[in-house]
């Protein structure tokens, strides 16, 4: 391994062994146990400003959670302001290529309401 790698999450250049995790066979090592956790986390965001309106993601996404802004559906009306609010505050890099879904998605597509249950 290089002496440095770069955090998936915020990007910054990090130890390999600082806050690691094995994901999918792959190694990976974050700035802080909170990048870590949001590597893992069952929440990604589309940073209203970066998003183009092509709607590709929408189809992409394997538990169908991504809407247009015009079809999200009323129960989940608040998921907009809180998107916005993350993908700023988080500062995610853009996906530019498929990845596995997160290790516990299967668990997490069961889960109805998690708007309470959401970690910031």
């Amino acid at each position: 391994m290089s002496a440095t790698v770069k955090d998936p999450v915020c990007g910054m250049e990090v130890a390999p062994a600082q806050f690691e995790t094995i994901y999918e066979g792959l190694h990976y090592a974050f700035c802080s146990e909170q990048c870590r956790q949001r590597f893992a986390a069952n929440f990604l965001t589309i940073d209203p400003d970066d998003c183009i309106d092509c709607t590709l993601c929408v189809v992409e996404c394997p538990v169908d959670a991504i809407f247009a802004d015009e079809d999200v559906p009323k129960g989940q009306v608040r998921f907009i302001a809180l998107n916005v609010e993350l993908a700023r505050a988080w500062n995610w890099q853009p996906i530019i290529e498929k990845k596995p879904p997160p290790f516990d998605a299967d668990e997490w597509a069961k889960v109805k309401d998690k708007f309470d249950l959401l970690e910031r």
